[in-house]
Parts: C-alpha cells; sequence; structure tokens
C-alpha cells in the first residue's frame, strides 16, 4: 500500500485547498496519508523565507494569488474566504492536533481549516480550539490542555524540524517516499505517483 505525509500549517489558504481534497485521494489510491501538521513561521526562519511571503509580493502578483485561491475552491467546489485577522497564530491549533486521538484527528484538522478558511473564524485562542475538538468528538479541555504542555511544545518543534530536514519549503507538501510535492496545484502528479503505488 503507498503512502504519504501531508505536511500543512492551518495558517496557509493553498493547504485549506488541499485538505478538502485529501480524503477522496486515499480513497482513489487506496493510499495511507499521514496527517503532519508544522509550525510553519518557524519553518521559514530556518530556510530563510519571508514569514509572510505573501506581504512580500508585488501588489500584481498579489491580486493574481488571491484570485487563484478563489479559482481553484471554485474548481473543487469547496467553501473560501480569507482569513479574518491574517495571519494567524496556530501554535495551539497544531500543538492539539499532534496530540490529538488518530480516530477524530481527520474530523479535528477539517474543523480547524474550515474555520479559518471557510467561516471567517479566529482560531489562536482556547475558546475556538476547544469548541472545535468538541465538534470533533474529542475533549476539548483535553485539546486546551495538551496544546499547552511540554510535551507538544516539543512535539511540534521536532515535527517542524523533521519537514525541514526532508527538504520542505511550504505548504501544503506531500512526501511520497522521499519525493516532495509542494502546493495543491501538484495534487494531479501526487494521484498519479500514489496510484503507481
Amino acid at each position: 500500500m503507498s503512502h504519504a505525509r501531508f505536511w500543512f500549517d492551518y495558517s496557509s489558504p493553498f493547504a485549506y485547498l488541499a485538505s478538502t481534497q485529501v480524503p477522496g485521494l486515499a480513497a482513489r489510491t487506496g493510499a495511507t496519508i499521514e496527517l503532519r501538521p508544522l509550525l510553519l513561521g518557524a519553518l521559514f526562519k530556518t530556510i530563510g523565507t519571508p514569514m509572510v511571503p505573501l506581504f512580500e509580493m508585488s501588489p500584481p502578483k498579489q491580486r493574481m494569488m488571491a484570485l487563484e485561491l478563489y479559482r481553484w475552491a471554485d474548481h473543487w467546489g469547496v467553501p473560501f474566504r480569507f482569513a479574518t485577522p491574517f495571519p494567524q497564530n496556530t501554535v495551539k491549533a497544531c500543538r492539539a492536533t499532534l496530540a490529538c486521538p488518530a480516530e477524530h484527528q481527520p474530523r479535528l484538522i477539517e474543523g480547524l481549516f474550515r474555520a479559518i478558511w471557510a467561516e471567517g473564524r479566529d482560531i489562536s485562542g482556547d475558546l475556538e480550539v476547544s469548541a472545535i475538538a468538541d465538534a470533533a468528538g474529542w475533549s476539548g479541555a483535553e485539546a486546551v490542555a495538551a496544546a499547552s504542555s511540554d510535551a507538544m511544545r516539543a512535539a511540534l518543534r521536532t515535527a517542524t524540524e523533521s519537514a525541514a530536514t526532508a527538504g520542505v519549503c511550504g505548504v501544503p507538501t506531500f512526501e511520497i517516499e522521499g519525493d516532495l510535492f509542494w502546493g495543491q496545484d501538484r495534487l494531479e502528479l501526487v494521484e498519479e505517483t500514489l496510484a503507481r503505488g
């Protein structure tokens, strides 16, 4: 059976768009897709990328990037609205995701992404993380406690370091046997690679 890692951070709209396609990708290819949050700002600092690349782009490129987000959302038939505020602090959400039991993790990830990029909510605080965890079938209190724990601080740091070591330069990135595919627009190539086994 094929296996892939899906590296993401909730702060990325392109990672949100890719995340909406992961269940279908897994179903069509029979692949196991490991869901791996990382802290994008820490990754950017490690590899020498501006903390918010969008802010470094020229106005025409910013407009094109925004247009592309809505085009991809329309293409896949998924809801999308640009986050407010942007960027958001996703540290607690990423730590909670790492701590989440496997049976609840897909729904938690879906809920956190949807909160930012479809519902215009700010997931940086305990109340939102707790509410989304509860809705996913996990304990909101456990999620908030895990997000503040030393163990999950270390786990997120390790995950981000592992991504940098693997060569990840941004999200979404799919990793298949050491090969990296960066961007939601590479999903066709990811699917072809997974289908070949």
